[in-house]
């Protein structure tokens, strides 16, 4: 399917009574957030329709059932799976024979490429209609999962642009959808309004700093004590206020921990959930790479994207993975949009020195963020929505 076929538009729906049950999988927040959109849109076509499988809070919340918490899938690292893998190998069998068992009209796995992908494989072959949502980073590392990915899944939905195209070139139906965050988020970002929101008030010449660490919890342990000396070198050389988001009260409990033994004396607003609004009330972000880069980039906000994994992890992943850029906003501008500092690159002085400069930089960035903004905003939830319904068999 071509990339400009990818804009459908919810105008045209035509609601059916027919009572369809759907497999859906997410394996973290990122995914979740993509998960409800999508069962959002095809609830508009189908409202009897039936969600099974993997879900988290946003998913739940539009009516899916999860057979565990999503957040047991939720492990960074290649080493940190390890420990792991046994408890992981016994959720995907339990989801193999529950879905072969009573065969849902469609299956969908959201990212998660290492757990999804081996049961889209099993079900595709049982005859069930199969889509992955979220395009492992095959373009960038282990390009000969081309041929496993084919015979896994029927339809691929892509978020990026170059992602459609390396699919086409392999002749594996794809549709490119864009981002569902590009839909969601206003070109122009109110940031006062947003401090407004969460209720913080500067004083005069003070400049607003948010810092994420991540959302699950290995990479907060990992990365949060960087962030939070990073923030103390900040503040004894500038007028600056703090402020975390944590996405869930597990996170916040533990933020607060790390802020009590690394930085004591330092004045840091913790926020649960919101996310967002933190982001649109900063004046700059130092931010962990990730899904959250590509909403730092859609507020039209300067950032400084930072990351360490155990260090044999990186070493594995230095071999295997060969492109220039690790962030989404370099990723999509083709170029350092952006600073990124990894692994021994992200010390806690370089962060600080990077999060100050990026200070000077929020006009310089405002253009060619635009340009990433609209080529992402293609109704992805109703997008996805068509391209993956047009699977299941009458």
């Amino acid at each position: 399917m071509d990339a400009s076929s990818s804009s459908a538009s919810s105008s045209a729906v035509c609601p059916s009574d027919r009572p369809i049950r759907v497999g859906i999988v997410a394996g973290e927040a990122s995914g979740d957030i993509l998960g409800a959109g999508l069962i959002k849109a095809i609830l508009a076509r189908y409202p009897n329709a039936r969600f099974e499988g993997i879900a988290g809070p946003l998913m739940l919340a539009e009516g899916a059932q999860s057979m565990v918490p999503m957040e047991r899938l939720s492990v960074m690292g290649l080493v940190e799976v390890l420990g792991r893998l046994r408890e992981l190998l016994a959720i995907r069998k339990q989801l193999v024979q529950q879905m072969l068992e009573n065969p849902p009209d469609l299956f969908i796995g959201i990212d998660a490429p290492d757990f999804t992908l081996p049961v889209e494989l099993k079900l595709k072959q049982a005859g069930i209609p199969t889509a992955h949502y979220v395009s492992p980073s095959v373009w960038a590392w282990r390009q000969k999962r081309i041929v496993k990915i084919a015979r896994s899944v029927d339809h691929m939905l892509c978020l990026l642009p170059f992602e459609a195209q390396f699919y086409r070139e392999h002749n594996v139906p794809v549709t490119f959808v864009g981002h569902p965050l590009a839909d969601s988020i206003a070109m122009e970002t109110d940031t006062l309004a947003a401090r407004q929101q969460l209720g913080i008030e500067l004083a005069p010449g003070q400049s607003l700093l948010a810092l994420l660490p991540g959302s699950r919890q290995g990479e907060v342990a990992m990365l949060a004590p960087l962030f939070l000396q990073a923030a103390k070198r900040c503040a004894t050389t500038g007028n600056f206020r703090f402020v975390i988001p944590c996405i869930n009260e597990s996170r916040y409990d533990q933020v607060k921990e790390l802020c009590a033994h690394w930085v004591p004396e330092l004045d840091i607003t913790l926020i649960r959930g919101r996310s967002r609004e933190t982001m649109a009330a900063a004046d700059s972000i130092l931010i962990a790479s990730g899904t959250a880069t590509l909403e730092a980039t859609l507020l039209k906000k300067p950032m400084v994207v930072a990351y360490r994994v155990a260090p044999i992890t990186y070493r594995i992943a230095s071999w295997l993975v060969k492109i220039p850029y690790l962030s989404l906003p370099n990723l999509l501008a083709q170029r350092e949009l952006v600073p990124e500092l990894i692994q021994d690159a992200a010390t806690p002085e370089a962060l600080a020195e990077a999060l100050m400069a990026s200070l000077q930089r929020g006009a310089e960035l405002q253009a060619e963020y635009c340009q990433i903004h609209e080529l992402l905003a293609r109704d992805a939830s109703n997008s996805a929505a068509e391209a993956v319904l047009s699977l299941i068999r009458e």
